[in-house]
């Protein structure tokens, strides 16, 4: 047999010649390309990817994990406090709500869609655990990932202690007034003060600053690049909040004096603030009905007090309200300290403030020209 012989690594291989010898030919040729191609990309799959690093530097564009373009993954349970995280948020990203609609926290159930984004979340923000018990148990299984953040757990907040009846006592609202302005920056409480306290803490306006810095702290901590824009909307909203206190103090001067019953003890974070006269509640919580002996004690509480209005809540068997005033000189109306009606966003807050200063006038003031 006759034919050329070409050198291929040290193997002699033979062209022209016998079929199984081409055959063998090209299996070698193919095992040869093979080997070079894998070089070529041990060589350059590196150096791309330098190269890409490199550019990206380059044009400053940040990494997946510091940049100030990933999405805030902020999670809240209730519109109050969804509205001042979404003040301090705002041009920034929208932080996510779980309590929508008229539901409302006391009796409120999360959907399996609601776990998971909690689980998901950078931060989840409550008031506490007595506000909204549907969290028990989902923060008890929260990965590591997530920061819990209770709001009653706020530096210098103003905390009053929970009643544990509906008929409240008199009380000097001056003298507690005063207190509560010497003790705002300097309060300090333990996690057993938190657990005895009211937990409807927003109704302070003074609270609701306190509210305002700490959500900035925490958000700063995990989204560094935004602390200085944190920092500046948490400043603007103080200044809201403060033209916000001085305007509802105006507005309720005139009948702070006129005593009053409420649908449930959610109020007197918010008559201590502005020095209102609440006499009692139907129920201490909005998941207690009643009994008949209740009812009849308040109606003479509103005899002998002369209590010129009984408020219901939106959502709340406005029937009892109903049931509380038959028989006395007393009006009806209604407030919603937790925004049920209000659409949710950045202005809730000041509109739900506003909301109760004219409600509570509305009623009072009517029943004052009436009397």
């Amino acid at each position: 047999m006759t034919g050329r012989v070409c050198a291929l690594g040290s193997m002699p291989h033979y062209i022209g010649g016998r079929p199984a010898d081409a055959e063998s030919l090209r299996g070698a040729l193919a095992a040869m390309l093979l080997r070079v191609a894998a070089i070529w990309l041990l060589v350059a799959v590196p150096f791309l990817a330098s190269s890409i690093a490199a550019a990206n530097a380059a044009d400053g564009a940040p990494d997946a994990v510091t940049s100030a373009e990933a999405p805030l993954d902020v999670v809240v349970t209730i519109k109050p406090i969804h509205s001042l995280v979404a003040q301090v948020m705002e041009g920034v990203g929208q932080p996510s709500l779980l309590v929508e609609g008229s539901a409302s926290p006391h009796s409120f159930s999360l959907k399996p869609s609601q776990v998971a984004a909690i689980n998901r979340a950078t931060v989840f923000f409550r008031v506490s655990e007595w506000l909204e018990p549907f969290t028990g148990k989902v923060v008890r299984a929260l990965p590591a990932s997530v920061e819990l953040v209770t709001l009653m757990d706020t530096p210098g907040l103003k905390l009053l202690p929970r009643r544990k009846t509906g008929t409240f006592e008199p009380h000097d609202h001056a003298g507690e007034h005063s207190h509560h302005h010497d003790s705002d920056h300097g309060h300090h409480h333990s996690h057993d003060d938190v657990g005895s306290s009211d937990s409807h803490i927003w109704l302070d306006p003074q609270n609701a600053k306190h509210l305002v810095s700490y959500i900035a702290d925490v958000l700063s901590k995990h989204y560094p690049a935004h602390a200085a824009k944190f920092a500046v909307n948490a400043e603007a909203a103080h200044g809201r909040i403060d033209a916000l206190a001085a305007e509802l103090e105006s507005d309720l001067r005139a009948v702070k004096d006129r005593p009053f019953i409420v649908f449930h003890d959610a109020y007197q974070y918010f008559d201590v603030r502005f020095a209102l006269n609440a006499v009692g509640s139907i129920t201490v919580s909005p998941d207690v009905r009643p009994s008949a002996k209740r009812l009849s004690e308040l109606r003479r509480r509103i005899r002998s007090l002369k209590a010129a209005c009984v408020f219901a809540e939106p959502m709340y068997q406005p029937r009892l309200v109903e049931a509380v005033i038959e028989g006395t000189d007393a009006r009806s109306g209604t407030l919603d300290p937790e925004g049920m009606l209000l659409k949710p966003g950045p202005d809730l807050y000041e509109k739900l403030m506003r909301n109760l200063a004219a409600d509570l006038n509305r009623c009072l003031a009517n029943a004052a020209s009436e009397g």
